[in-house]
């Protein structure tokens, strides 16, 4: 924790010499490179007004939505992908089809078929989050040793109790690693969503700040971003040592 937060501290102090350092030699437009304390004076402004919580919790409805809708998606079809070859072969041919096919490509046809209502948004971040999470799962599962399987099998274990005693166990870790690769995917789509036919969320905030060209504003809504992520990680990894204890 110590060295988590002389890390936060030092990359802090890096960016404060680097923008006060750049008002005062003006070697480019201080306009653009705003200081921390420009970006908290925003903070603080935005709180208070309410603008920050209210398209925070757009976002982060949203984000959550879409994400619990791919992640329930990758968790059974990876699963089933992964125990059933006949099924591994109808899904991987189709996934690895799509899954190069870049997300933003298809956002103006989400728009086109959803409208730009919250549907729109909600389907676009399942549909980004779904493949690298069926793929580290269906990987996780496939990645179980099968040493163990038939040692469990041995000694009288039925086929549910291989499923919950030894596949699950031993997946489990990557399970959790892909649904951390889901989620900070899902933050990075929702800004790209909310660029588009919305009129909340920190989308929307960083696009304003673009707009009216408010670069301390754009910062914030980065910087939130990145919060919530470390927020949800850290949740996660909590989740991971409580269900598997070291």
């Amino acid at each position: 924790m110590i060295v988590r937060g002389l890390a936060f501290a030092l990359i802090l102090a890096v960016w404060a010499a680097v923008s006060y350092g750049n008002r005062a030699v003006e070697f480019t437009n201080p306009a653009i490179v705003p200081t921390p304390g420009e970006v908290g004076a925003v903070t603080v402004a935005a709180l208070r007004d309410g603008t920050l919580v209210r398209n925070l919790v757009t976002s982060l409805v949203r984000v959550l939505e879409g994400f619990a809708i791919a992640a329930v998606a990758a968790l059974a079809l990876g699963g089933l992908a992964a125990l059933s070859a006949p099924i591994r072969f109808m899904l991987e041919p189709v996934i690895e089809f799509v899954r190069p096919i870049p997300p933003l490509a298809f956002l103006p046809m989400f728009l086109v078929w959803f409208g730009l209502g919250e549907t729109s948004k909600v389907a676009f971040i399942a549909y980004t989050t779904f493949f690298p999470m069926f793929v580290g799962v269906a990987a996780s599962v496939l990645r179980v040793d099968v040493m163990l399987l038939r040692a469990a099998a041995t000694l009288g274990a039925t086929h549910a109790d291989l499923l919950r005693r030894v596949v699950l166990p031993a997946a489990l870790p990557g399970i959790i690693v892909a649904l951390r690769l889901g989620f900070g995917l899902a933050l990075f789509v929702i800004v790209g969503a909310e660029f588009m036919g919305a009129d909340a969320g920190l989308g929307n905030l960083i696009m304003e700040g673009r707009t009216f060209f408010n670069p301390p504003q754009i910062v914030m809504g980065a910087l939130v971003l990145g919060l919530l992520g470390s927020i949800v990680n850290a949740l996660l990894l909590r989740l991971e040592r409580r269900v598997l204890p070291s």
